[in-house]
């Protein structure tokens, strides 16, 4: 019981912050439009400095890991196929709605959420293969959404457009330039001066604080009316299959390190990212299985995630199926 306890207390700050904002969100019923500015501060000036400092002081040979981005990039891509059909199954193949069901059951919270958790679960090594996640990850995500939603119809442009705005988007996204930086300021042994370092230091520590209540806010400002029948499954799929088969496929493949592993299971055992909630709001397609996805599935982390750090930290959990 003590491990558990270890785990939960781990765990408790993380959702309790998503609480706190969930609470605040319900209680003061602010407008909305106020967190735009939070976002913007999240995603163009606080998040960008954390992935940098993050793989700045890591050797770029670290990160040249072809086999672990393979895995890790071909599970999401599967449980986002998998989700795609149970929602084109469950709206009687409505796509773009479909399109949203996929990335509800794929999708992590691998930005807001993922870089402190693993941090203070796994410690500073598991800081490689949290980035690589969080990058392909995203690449795959952000470049199969924009086309499957014009070959829906939705966006009205031409495949060459689509995959020049892909290209656009993923070249100028902050947290792509920022892991590139780093990259290169690995890779020329690139130091920060005084002033500057202590900046992305603080702004990197403000990082996950915020991300977490404007979680919290966001699902409060956008209740759940009704539960949606295929919730249920993506909520499984995206807490127990997606972990499970990062860590086939980890074993399968062979020869990582034990917290290379760990670091692919956690990633994808974290919750619905907020950033569903932002693309169907962008799309204007499926906010309000968007949001009934993201309340249950953080409801429900709070269990599942627990139990797979428990497993982990306690080493019920044999980090390789195969060895």
């Amino acid at each position: 019981m003590a491990d558990l306890a270890t785990i939960a207390n781990l765990v408790a700050p993380f959702f309790g912050l998503i609480l706190l904002g969930f609470v605040i969100g319900r209680w003061k019923r602010l407008p909305e439009a106020g967190l735009v500015w939070l976002q913007f501060f999240l995603i163009y000036v606080a998040l960008p400095p954390l992935f940098y400092r993050l793989i700045a002081d890591k050797p770029v040979t670290e990160l040249a890991n072809g086999r672990f981005i393979l895995a890790t990039t071909l599970s999401t891509f599967l449980v986002f196929m998998l989700s795609l059909a149970v929602g084109l199954r469950a709206t009687r193949g409505d796509l773009p709605q479909a399109v949203m069901q996929g990335v509800a059951g794929s999708y992590s919270n691998i930005g807001y959420m993922g870089p402190p958790l693993l941090l203070a679960a796994l410690g500073p090594a598991a800081s490689a293969p949290l980035v690589l996640i969080f990058v392909f990850d995203s690449l795959l995500l952000f470049s199969i959404i924009p086309f499957l939603m014009a070959l829906a119809g939705v966006e009205k442009k031409s495949p060459l457009d689509t995959a020049r705005q892909v290209a656009w988007q993923v070249a100028t996204h902050p947290f792509n330039v920022a892991t590139l930086l780093g990259i290169l300021a690995s890779a020329t042994h690139f130091e920060l001066p005084s002033v500057l370092d202590k900046m992305t230091l603080w702004l990197s520590q403000a990082a996950a604080p915020c991300a977490l209540f404007l979680l919290g806010v966001t699902v409060a400002l956008r209740p759940m009316k009704t539960l949606p029948a295929e919730v249920p499954v993506l909520v499984a799929i995206k807490l127990v299959l997606h972990p499970l088969l990062i860590w086939l496929l980890l074993s399968a493949i062979g020869n990582f390190p034990d917290i290379w592993i760990f670091t692919g299971v956690i990633m994808a055992a974290l919750p619905p990212a907020l950033n569903i909630f932002m693309i169907s709001t962008q799309y204007r397609v499926g906010i309000d299985r968007a949001s009934a996805c993201i309340l249950i599935g953080t409801v429900v982390s709070m269990v599942s995630l627990t139990g797979f750090l428990w497993l982990v930290k306690t080493g019920r959990m044999a980090a390789d199926l195969f060895p």
